[in-house]
């Protein structure tokens, strides 16, 4: 039974930071109408900018503290969310939504070349942000990065359901999402909202790197994140920002009881399906997800 419970606490430790990842694309969703497929290559660029301003700059012989290499990482992540909206998806406002899900194919492919190209493909290791260990609580071990990735998911979560629900600017974002053309003849700037929109997932896509890959290694195939977290979006509703950490918690228990019990007889295959299938079955059986407001488009 105890180990039962374990296997629990740290599936939902894990899950809730796969809500995080999910956030990312349920900001980008609710405030542009973008299913981003990328968002996995965005966190891997977040987390090279925030090696390339530790270890990288230390290897130069920068000696560049903690707090400000995470600033230095946030500027960066905000002109490179800034040049994907103004270089790939400001063109394609008021375009049918298959053209802008064909392009988030594109991105991907372009920014996992880009990152091979300026970094290389070479592993590397992540700077140790987050403390390590655990804690003991009774006959049970809580990972210490885990549960202040699930606080930062908590605190994220509320933060930004306040400014979608209750700040002029989030309503506006929302507003743009329903429909472009209504948005802009109610004096709604869309480029502003789309950019705002990129500029939120970016940042919440990194801190989700800074939490999963703190002192572990950072490779090109970390982008595989994003799609574990798709589904995860899916469970929750691309609409509703606190669906994205309650689905996290039953897709990340469901994989480590798949982890435990299932991958011994599977080869080790049903814990990488299972986000995967419950993604098929949410979409056949209910497309706008558990907390979702309107029905996904199909495309």
């Amino acid at each position: 039974m105890i180990g039962l419970i374990q296997v629990l606490i740290e599936g939902a430790l894990v899950g809730l930071v796969y809500g995080l990842v999910a956030i990312s694309f349920v900001v980008i969703y609710r405030a542009s109408k973008i299913i981003n497929l990328a968002q996995g290559e965005v966190l891997v660029v977040g987390a090279l900018m925030l090696w390339t301003f530790t270890e990288g700059a230390h290897a130069a012989g920068w000696n560049i503290p903690i707090p400000l290499a995470l600033v230095l990482t946030g500027l960066g992540c905000f002109i490179f969310s800034m040049a994907i909206e103004r270089l790939v998806f400001r063109p394609l406002i008021g375009q049918p939504a298959f053209t802008i899900f064909m392009a988030s194919i594109a991105l991907l492919i372009i920014l996992r070349g880009g990152a091979q190209l300026i970094w290389s493909a070479d592993t590397r290791s992540a700077p140790v942000i987050l403390p390590e260990g655990a804690i003991q609580l009774g006959p049970f071990l809580i990972n210490t990065r885990l549960l202040i990735g699930a606080a930062i998911t908590v605190v994220l979560t509320l933060c930004l359901h306040f400014f979608f629900t209750r700040m002029r600017l989030g309503l506006r974002l929302a507003a743009v999402a329903e429909d472009h053309t209504t948005a802009q003849s109610l004096g709604v700037s869309v480029r502003q909202a789309i950019a705002v929109a990129w500029t939120l997932g970016t940042l919440v896509a990194t801190t989700a790197a800074i939490v999963l890959l703190s002192g572990n290694i950072i490779s090109l195939d970390v982008s595989t994140i994003g799609f574990k977290a798709l589904p995860v979006a899916l469970l929750g509703g691309l609409e509703s920002i606190r669906g994205a950490p309650l689905a996290g918690l039953i897709i990340g228990i469901g994989e480590a009881l798949a982890m435990t019990y299932l991958d011994p007889v599977s080869n080790g295959a049903a814990s990488g399906l299972m986000p995967f299938v419950v993604m098929i079955a949410v979409l056949l059986v209910r497309p706008q997800g558990l907390f979702g407001w309107k029905k996904i488009e199909r495309l």
